[in-house]
């Protein structure tokens, strides 16, 4: 049985800006509780991973516009560590539609989405097209 495609908005938005397995699942682990406040930490344990990828996945959401800091860092920590707490926080309606299509996707097709940002040749051939794609003025 053939499976739909993913959807090309889709399937750019992953070639682009989901670099990893582990940063799709803290997105998603973040948007299925948005109102947490999640230390590196917590996602550490829920992601079987080390407290140390825990906080570059979380630092690497804010920088993509899909998590926020919240409050001061952690006690003893040195001048310009990350905050201690992180929430759900899209930079814009834009990003979170595209999150919520990608976390249903995802739900429904694991293993076609997983095999697409596994898949360096695609990512740099899309960014290979990208680079020459027409781009209108705002």
């Amino acid at each position: 049985m053939n499976r739909p495609p993913i959807p090309e908005d889709l399937r750019r938005f992953v070639l682009t800006s989901v670099p990893s397995v582990p940063f799709l699942e803290a997105l998603l682990l973040l948007r299925a509780n948005p109102g947490q406040a999640w230390s590196s930490d917590m996602l550490a344990r829920r992601l079987y991973t080390s407290e140390r990828t825990a906080c570059g996945l979380l630092e690497e959401l804010c920088r993509s516009g899909m998590a926020a800091r919240l409050g001061d860092p952690e006690p003893g920590a040195e001048m310009g560590a990350p905050a201690s707490r992180y929430r759900y926080a899209p930079a814009s309606a834009a990003l979170r539609e595209r999150i919520d299509g990608l976390a249903d996707l995802y739900a429904r097709h694991l293993v076609d989405v997983t095999n697409l940002i596994h898949s360096t040749l695609d990512r740099k051939a899309q960014q290979f097209a990208d680079a020459f794609r027409l781009r209108k003025d705002p």
